[in-house]
């Protein structure tokens, strides 16, 4: 006879069910992360306050699931300015205690409060004299008892139907991560552009790019002067691609465009006109130090497809181009 295995099968629920089932969990984290966010208090002010004090580094903690959580709280932190390192309590007591060092803070995560692997790290960091930050789930554990500043997370069951598995109590942990950092760097007052220096790649690094990275300049632009015939406004159009042309006074200043739309609209009056009669005035424009974000919000916004890049000096002069499809090639678009 075959062994029985020791897992009991279960016919597989509706989709319907197990879409309600999805929602329950989530509906179960989301009360916890309410239950943690009423439950914040002084504690958390001053762990936020222990954290900006540091000389050296944020160091962070867990064991298991959350040993994840510190990696990611680790993660957060240094993404927002503040130097931070994961130890891994497992390796602590082999050598990785030396990644400690005078200065630094510790934030050790465990919902029992009971997590022995922690122990070497919570004796060193004292040795050291470092601030200590636990994050528990319970008031009477021995991290907590141990610790400088004690977060205290919400009596809270787990997501898990048996209250096992660590879902509701991570989720938790998590947000208060989070939270931390972005208090942290919220009275650090970070700014958009130092968030850029910490994130020149990815998704993030291509969302904080400014137009002057990516903008056409030179001879690339099309510009025509006021006076210019509608014959050679028109092969300036066609040679540039950009569906559209600059136009600009005596002084160089920017004072209108003429685009494709401009052309069909006045088409019967094309030959005998300047530019100066087909341009649309007050063109809009953006400046070279503007976030890519920005204009391409811009561009949605007035459903156009290409604007120029207008010097920050009030010149009003032209200094570049930019059009949906660069903005296309960063996936932005």
């Amino acid at each position: 006879m075959p062994v029985q295995d020791s897992v009991t099968l279960r016919m597989t629920p509706p989709p319907a069910d197990l879409v309600a089932y999805g929602r329950q969990v989530i509906g179960a984290e989301a009360n916890g992360l309410l239950a943690l966010s009423a439950a914040l208090d002084e504690n958390f002010a001053k762990a936020v306050t222990t954290l900006l004090a540091l000389r050296g580094r944020v160091v962070t903690t867990g064991m298991g699931k959350s040993g994840y959580v510190a990696r990611k709280t680790m993660a957060t932190l240094s993404s927002t300015g503040l130097p931070s390192v994961f130890v891994h309590p497992g390796e602590a007591a082999h050598g990785d205690l030396g990644m400690l060092m005078p200065g630094d803070g510790l934030i050790a995560f465990s919902n029992s409060g009971e997590t022995s692997e922690l122990q070497p790290v919570i004796s060193h960091a004292r040795k050291l004299g470092l601030p200590i930050i636990a994050v528990a789930g319970r008031a009477d554990s021995l991290l907590m008892r141990q610790a400088d500043i004690g977060i205290l997370l919400p009596a809270v069951g787990e997501a898990c139907p048996a209250n096992l598995a660590p879902t509701t109590s991570t989720a938790m942990m998590m947000a208060l991560g989070d939270a931390l950092a972005l208090a942290a760097m919220q009275v650090r007052g970070v700014t958009r552009a130092g968030f850029e220096e910490l994130h020149p790649g990815g998704a993030i690094g291509k969302r904080l790019m400014r137009v002057a990275a990516i903008m056409h300049q030179g001879d690339a632009m099309p510009i025509v002067p006021l006076d210019c015939q509608m014959r050679d406004v028109i092969m300036m159009m066609t040679s540039r691609s950009f569906g559209m042309t600059g136009v600009v006074d005596g002084e160089g200043r920017l004072v209108g465009v003429i685009t494709d739309g401009d052309l069909r609209r006045h088409f019967d009056t094309l030959i005998e006109s300047t530019a100066a009669d087909m341009m649309t005035p007050d063109p809009k424009w953006v400046s070279p130090g503007c976030l890519i974000e920005d204009a391409l919000a811009l561009l949605n916004k007035h459903k156009i497809t290409a604007m120029f890049a207008v010097e920050e000096d009030g010149s009003d002069r032209p200094v570049g181009i930019v059009h949906v499809h660069d903005f296309l090639r960063l996936g932005l678009a």
